[in-house]
Formats: structure tokens, sequence, C-alpha cells
């Protein structure tokens, strides 16, 4: 322990020894440090006043390009003493540096006022000082490259008010003069331009200011007009307007990124581009091209050199598209006016001179005036683009509207109309729409017409949406021009439809007046469907050859919707109808049906759709269960009726007795009795018993009959009804077979054979259409 101890008190002695050592050297390491901060900060003092020296020197003797790196230098020594402010010497340093600056900027500042004279073009060292100054101005503080800057663009924008602003110059048609005097500062002055750094881009902010001072000036003299400017001086003075704009685009490499984002398509660029080689022919004009793609080229690399050190009030991106333009948007109505004038008198003069057939060769079976409508309407656009595509686009694009809206309103007066007056309701063509051959075809070429103006306007809205301004496109939309040739499309169907009845009138009007209740035999079909099959014939195979496949089914939709309905309309016209006369009415409805299912292959199609021919069987079977319904029995008839025609009422049925023949006095019973059936009650079998004499039937009890349910016995005479029904069809159509057979020249084999024979003759037609506006 002793020992321990002993080692203990020696490490102790060690330890304040070491520490005693330490003190020593750590003071000796911070006087080091402070003399060598010493020697460090009196080196670079005697380097600052030495440079400071130098500086004042070079400034003298306006030495700019040695000046220039001096600055640099003493900026970067002056930053090693911003902690040494409160030193006197410092101070006075400083303050020398500061009156030097100044200096340099007041000889800077008068060596630049000699731009634009003849001495500077005499004197060639004296263009090479002032690109050496520029680095000198570099060196300064950024306010003085900005001050600089607006005194040059101030020099020139000078001038320019003097000539231009209050003057005859200032007028419109004298535009022309003022751009051309900017272009010739421009190239007069390019030696001057060259002694600027490219990351200045001192051309490009005076080429922004000039604008700026031509729009502020334009549009004071527009303001200053009494009356509306005149079509012709506005549209050449802002076609000038938007030449120089882009020049001046092309000039600092921004074409190519605002053409993009103005939406200019391909097409219209492949028109310049024609255009150009068309007229730029001569060697000045070549000459010329070459200059702006070189300029353009120029432009762009300065782009990319562009740095911080642009001035911060003067943004590089800004577009020169629009800068001075703009200004004549609020003064455009005048020219939107003209242009709506002249393209509704081409519209009228198209529709005027139309020959309402389809072109020769055309495989599209369409109007010339429609496609004429849709080129002059591209014309129209392409003017406008190529000037603005801001709010006079928007309202040039609202009068697009309302001049397809008028051409489809001139398609729907096309039409054939029905008979109206005092002479048409006195020969019963009241409403009735007549037409000819040539009619339907017209309506046709109007249908096609109305697919293709309605197809083109949703390609005419894509396109405006793509090239219009970005504020205006979500307003683009043709929805309700579309809709109005759908309108167009619609009515033109119905017109279709309504003079083939019309033709088919006369058929069914020789129907009622045939005599069914004295015809003696059943023989082969009647002459009226013969008649039916020939107005069908005539007409369909040239309806399917010029409608595209969507439309001529819709066509025969509507034809089977009105048609099968009023042929069983049309059995109750007749005055009356005896056995065999329902019989061979009923065949001719069959050969009818027939007929019906049949017109789809008339236009070429080889089945019909499902939806047609269920549509066509429901509707004409009811005309064969009405005439089922007069070949039944007297005791059975009302059973029948209300069997086969669910959906009869009471005054069909009393119609219905009056086709077969009953007297009044026969008929009331059968009515008591329909009348007091149920929707599936019975009652007596024979309705007739009621009026028989009373020794031979007993009378139904005083109190009425409860509401019987349906029971086997009920849905047994109910089949009995439908199976009696069906065979008294099937005797009908059994009495006619052979003589139905032994006429092959009528009937349905000649049916057959005009279709052949016409569907034969039908032109070939494909549905494609031209589009004016590809994207």
């Amino acid at each position: 322990m002793q020992r321990i101890k002993e080692i203990k008190g020696k490490a102790e002695q060690s330890e304040a020894m070491v520490q005693e050592i330490c003190r020593d050297i750590k003071k000796l390491d911070f006087a080091k440090k402070h003399i060598t901060t010493t020697i460090t900060a009196l080196h670079r003092l005697a380097m600052l006043v030495s440079a400071i020296d130098q500086l004042q020197t070079m400034a003298a003797k306006r030495l700019y390009k040695e000046a220039a790196g001096q600055l640099e230098a003493v900026n970067q020594l002056c930053g090693h003493f911003e902690a040494y402010r409160d030193i006197p010497k410092i101070n006075e340093l400083r303050e020398k540096f500061k009156n030097i600056k100044q200096m340099l900027k007041s000889h800077v500042f008068s060596d630049f006022s000699s731009l634009g004279t003849a001495r500077l073009k005499e004197d060639g060292n004296l263009m090479q000082q002032l690109a050496d100054a520029c680095l000198v101005v570099d060196a300064l503080d950024a306010s003085v490259r900005e001050e600089l800057i607006s005194i040059v663009c101030n020099k020139e924008l000078t001038a320019y008010r003097q000539i231009f602003e209050g003057t005859e110059l200032a007028r419109l048609d004298k535009v022309e003069r003022r751009y051309a005097w900017i272009k010739r500062q421009m190239r007069t002055n390019e030696e001057i331009w060259k002694i600027f750094p490219s990351s200045w881009r001192v051309l490009y902010l005076l080429c922004i200011q000039l604008c700026k001072a031509t729009r502020v000036q334009l549009i004071e003299t527009l303001n200053e007009l009494k009356e509306k400017p005149d079509v012709a001086t506005l549209l050449q003075t802002l076609k000038s307007t938007t030449d120089f704009e882009k020049d001046l685009a092309t000039t600092f490499g921004e074409e190519n990124e605002s053409a993009v984002g103005r939406g200019v398509d391909s097409e219209d660029e492949a028109d310049d581009a024609q255009h150009d080689v068309e007229d730029e022919k001569s060697a000045s004009a070549i000459r010329k091209k070459y200059e702006k793609q070189l300029a353009a080229k120029s432009g762009k690399n300065e782009l990319e050199d562009t740095n911080n050190k642009v001035p911060a009030s003067h943004p590089i991106q800004l577009s020169f598209y629009g800068i001075i333009s703009s200004c004549f948007e609020p003064h455009m109505s005048a020219y939107v006016e003209l242009e709506e004038k002249t393209l509704m008198e081409s519209v009228d003069k198209l529709v005027q001179t139309e020959s309402w057939e389809a072109e020769e060769g055309s495989q599209t079976n369409i109007l010339s005036s429609s496609t004429q409508v849709f080129l002059i309407i591209k014309k129209s656009l392409k003017r406008c683009s190529a000037l603005t595509r801001n709010q006079t686009l928007y309202n040039l694009f609202l009068v697009f509207q309302r001049i397809l809206k008028a051409y489809a309103a001139k398609l729907l007066s096309r039409l054939p109309r029905g008979g109206t007056g005092i002479v048409a309701a006195a020969t019963g063509t009241d409403g009735l729409i007549k037409t000819s051959d040539k009619d339907e075809r017209v309506i046709c070429y109007i249908v096609n017409t109305a697919e293709y103006c309605h197809e083109t306007a949703g390609q005419l809205a894509e396109n405006i949406s793509k090239m219009i301004d970005p504020q205006f496109a979500d307003k683009i939309d043709m929805s309700e021009v579309q809709d109005e040739f759908s309108v167009v499309i619609t009515r033109a169907l119905a017109t279709l439809v309504q003079g083939l009845e019309t033709k088919l009138e006369a058929e069914l009007a020789a129907m009622a007046r045939m005599a069914w209740a004295t015809m003696e035999s059943v023989g082969d079909q009647s002459e009226y469907v013969n008649g039916i099959s020939a107005v069908l014939s005539s007409s369909v195979p040239a309806i399917s050859a010029l409608l595209s496949p969507v439309y001529y089914q819709f066509f025969l939709d509507k034809l089977a919707a009105s048609f099968a309905p009023r042929f069983h309309a049309n059995i109750y016209k007749c005055k009356r109808i005896s056995e065999t006369g329902a019989q061979q009415m009923l065949l001719d409805t069959h050969a009818v049906k027939t007929l019906l299912l049949e017109v789809p292959s008339l236009g070429g199609q080889n089945a019909a759709s499902a939806s047609y021919n269920k549509f066509v069987g429901r509707e004409m079977g009811k005309a064969e269960a009405l005439l089922k319904v007069i070949l039944s029995p007297v005791e059975s008839i009302a059973d029948t009726y209300r069997t086969l025609l669910l959906e009869g009422t009471t005054a069909d049925f009393q119609r219905l007795l009056d086709l077969k023949g009953l007297k009044k006095a026969e008929q009331q019973p059968l009515l008591d009795y329909y009348n007091r059936r149920g929707p599936s009650g019975v009652g007596s079998s024979n309705p007739l018993a009621t009026v028989a004499p009373a020794p031979i039937v007993t009378l139904a009890p005083a109190s009425p009959p409860a509401p019987v349910t349906p029971t086997a016995a009920t849905m047994a005479s109910r089949d009995a009804v439908m199976a009696r029904a069906a065979a008294l069809g099937r005797g009908a159509m059994a009495q006619s077979a052979a003589a139905a057979a032994a006429v092959s020249s009528t009937g349905l084999k000649r049916i057959f054979a005009l279709a052949e024979s016409a569907k034969e003759g039908a032109s070939k037609k494909e549905g494609t259409f031209r589009k004016l506006f590809n994207t």
C-alpha cells in the first residue's frame, strides 16, 4: 500500500509538470497565429493600397480592359477587410475606391455618349474602347449596367418618338414606315450592337421598348378615330404588324417555341413554305431568307448564353407575338362583320347555284356546296389566324357557327313539303308530301351532306381549339351546330318515309274501294298488293344505294313503323267484308307482310335485323288477327276478338261488327256481352241467348255474376277459340294456294324479279368523306 501511494504521488507531480509545460506552448501557439494573421493582413493591405493606386491610374488613362480586371481584384481584396471598418485607414481606402468607381462610371457614360455619331464610325479604336468599357460596367454594380442600357435605349426611343409621334407618319396606313425604320436601325447599327456583350441582350431589350412605344402610339391613333377604321387599311396594318413581330421572333430565336405554343399546324406551314418557294426566286430574296436563318441561329445561341446578369426588370422570355398586334383586338369588329357578310353571301350563292346532284364520279354522294362551304370557312380561318388568335378569332368562330346553322336551314328548306291551302284541302292532299324519284335522290344527298357537315364541324372545332389562345380553347364547341345537322338528317329521313307513304296511299285507297262484300272466290293476291310491291321495288333500291347502312336501317324502321299500322287501320276503312273477302284480304295481308320482310334485301342487305323482323311480324300480325276475327262465327266473335286482339276497345269491336255486316239490332247483344266480360271472365257461351225466345233458353240470373277466377275449363275454352281462329286462317290460305301457284307472272315472284333487276342497276357507294381539316 505504501508503494501504491508513492506511485500515485509521482503521477500527480508529472501531471502538474506537463500542465506547466503546455501552458507555455499554448501561449506561443496563440502568438504565432496572431503574428501570421497580422502579417497576412498587412500584406493584403499593401496589395490593396497598390491595387487602388494602379486602378486610379488606369481610370485616369481610360484603360478600361486593364481596369476591369483590376476592379475584380480590388473587390476581392476589399472583401477581406469587411471586419476592419472601424479602422480609419481602411475607411479611407474604401472611400478612395468608391470615388474611383464613380470616376470610371462617368468616363464610361461619357464615352458612350458618342454612340450613333460619325466620330464613332471613323475611329475604330473608339469602338474597341467602348467594348472594353462594357467589361468595366460588368465589374461595377448591376445598377450601372441597368442605367447604361436604359440610356442607350432611351436615346433610340427619343429619336423614334420625334419621328412618329403626333406626325403624319403616325397614321395607320404609314405603319410600315415605323417597322422599316426599326429594321433599318437594327441593320445600320449592327456594329454598334456588337459592342455590348451578348449576355446583355441590348438589341433585344431595345426592340421590346420600341414595340411597347409603338403599341402605345397605335392605341392613341385608334382611339382618336371618329369612325370605325377602314377594314382594308386595318387588315393591311395588322398584317404588317404581325409580319414584323414574326421577323423579330425569328431574329431572336423565338419562332419555334412560339409556333408550338400557338398551335400552328403542319398543313399551314407547308402552305407557307410552298408560297415562299414560289415567291422567293430573286437573289435578294434568297439572301434575305438565309440572313433570317442565321439571325435565328444567333438568337438561339444568345438565349443559351443568358445568365443571371441580365437585368431582372427586362424579362428575357417576353414574347414578340402579340406585343403590338394585340392593341387591334378591340377594333376588329368591322373585320368580323365583313367576314360574316362575305361568308353569308358565298353560302347563298353556293346554294342558289347548287345542282342538287352528287358530283360526277364522286364516291361520297354529298352536295358540292357543302365542301365549298367548309373550304371558304377554312380560308377565312387561315386569314384570321395569320393575323390574330385571340378574341377576334373567337368572334370569327361564332360567325362560323352562324354560317353553318344557316346552311343547315337551307338544306331543310330544300326538303319537299306537304300540300297546303284550299286546293290541297279540296283534293285531299293537305299535308301529304309528294316525292318524285329525283326528290328521293335529293333527300338522300341532303342526309349524306348533313352527316358530312356534322363530322367536319367537329373537326373544325378541334382544330380551332388547338390554334386559339388557351383562354378561349374551352369555349370552342360545335355541339349546337352538330345538333342542327342531326335535325336535318332526322327531318330528311322522315320526309323520305312520308313521300313513300304518299305513293303507297293510292294503293291503300284502292284497297278500301274494293268490293270485299260481293267477292265470290279467293284468287291470286289483289292488284293493290302488286302496286305496293312496284312502289317499293322502284324506290327502295335507289335509296339504299345512296344512304349509308346506318341511315338505311333507320329509314326501314321508320317505314315499317308507319306503314304497318296504317295498313291495319286501312282495313277499318272498307265498307263491308264478307267471309270470302276476308279470306282474300288475309291472303293479301300475308303477301304484304312477306313483302315488308323482304324489303331490306331490295337494298342489298343479306338479312334484316331481328328487331325489324319482330316489329313487322307483330304489327302485321294485328291485321291478320283482325281478319281472323272477321272470319269467326257470330256466336264466338266476341271471345275471338278478346282473345286475338288483347288491346282492342269497344269502339273497335263495334267497327269490326260493321265490317262484318251486322245490323244495329244484331250488334247490341254482342256489344252487351263484350262489355259484361271482364279481362279474364267467362259468361254464357252463346251471347245471343239473351235475345232468343223464352221457351228455348233459360235466362241468366238477374244478379250480376261474380268475377270468375280462370280455371282449367276457362283456359281450355280460350285455347279452343285460338285453335278455331288459326284453323279459319289456314283454311283461307289453303283456298287460295292453288290459284297463287298457278300464276307465276304475278305475286311474290314478280316482286322478287323487280327487286333483283333494281338491285343489279343500283350504283355502288363508299362511305368515306373528304376531310378538309386534318389534324
